[in-house]
């Protein structure tokens, strides 16, 4: 091969790699600042319009799940600092998925807070690596995020205990081979903090990891990632036998964030109760997935 022609090609490969990181970036919803909320008890959203992160505030310090991208943190701060707390109070940082748009700014959370980094064992790797070992993204350096260090390990039904916040880890993979979909129950308020006189309302929160089959994924015959079909099946009936009151997740766009919102500064302060609409998500999701599954294994492209 000539030396213009080699020279070509490595034209060629830079600017696919720099079409597919404006690609990803292309989403205005993922930098477009949405209003800091209150959801139920110490359970706060403090991410942009999509890339969803949330706060658990305790007297003890707080935990912060998703660090969304390397942009994102002035945000996120921004928002944890609207609502009243400190930034700097920050004690456990978790993820969704170790996948740029919701890990890329954990090592600038890490060195603004000291925050200790917990991740599923295997999302562990795909994080020490900067994504480089992501089965399916690992080639593309435009994917690629700031290496964090991992203080804990998490393994399927662990607890991660902060104050009087309890979080649990549930391991829904597929998306990434440590897609983490969490649980914590909380108990309603009215806007006066006393408790609601109908009861002591107690809520379940799940914050879904992802279910999603990304585009270009190979359900079958996937080298990187033998199990990959097994691990989404097994993750959709983890999530199917979630008790759910409140449906979060690592996209707005999953739980229907702004008309939620909108319902809720209206004064709806169950607006995000949505248990029908979980069912009805993972539903979905499920279909899409066995829809594809079915696809690839008749061998259609």
């Amino acid at each position: 091969m000539n030396s213009n022609k080699l020279a070509n090609i490595t034209v060629l490969f830079g600017l696919l790699a720099f079409a597919a990181q404006l690609r990803a970036l292309d989403n205005p919803a993922w930098t477009r600042p949405f209003p800091p909320h209150q959801i139920a008890g110490n359970l706060y959203y403090v991410g942009s319009e999509d890339l969803a992160s949330y706060l658990i505030a305790t007297p003890q310090g707080h935990i912060l799940i998703n660090s969304s991208l390397e942009s994102s943190v002035p945000l996120i701060k921004q928002s944890v600092e609207k609502l009243g707390f400190r930034f700097s109070d920050v004690k456990i940082l978790l993820i969704s998925h170790a996948h740029f748009d919701h890990c890329a700014g954990s090592a600038e959370i890490q060195r603004l807070t000291g925050a200790k980094y917990y991740v599923m064992a295997a999302d562990k790797e795909v994080v020490a690596s900067g994504g480089k070992l992501d089965f399916q993204y690992g080639g593309d350096e435009s994917l690629r995020f700031p290496v964090a260090r991992v203080d804990r390990i998490l393994h399927d039904g662990d607890k991660v205990r902060l104050g009087d916040a309890v979080l649990v880890a549930h391991l829904t993979a597929g998306h990434t081979k440590g897609t983490t979909t969490w649980t914590m129950d909380e108990t309603e308020f009215g806007e006066s903090g006393v408790q609601r006189a109908e009861g002591h309302r107690t809520l379940h929160v799940v914050i879904v990891g992802s279910p999603n089959v990304n585009p270009g994924y190979k359900l079958v015959g996937n080298k990187a990632y033998p199990k990959i079909a097994a691990d989404y099946a097994h993750g959709f009936q983890v999530l199917k036998a979630l008790p759910c009151d409140v449906f979060l997740g690592a996209h707005g766009g999953y739980y229907g964030l702004r008309a939620k919102y909108d319902r809720w500064k209206s004064g709806d302060h169950d607006a995000f109760i949505d248990p029908e609409g979980y069912r009805n998500y993972i539903g979905e999701r499920e279909r899409a997935f066995e829809a594809e599954l079915k696809r690839q294994s008749a061998g259609k492209r």
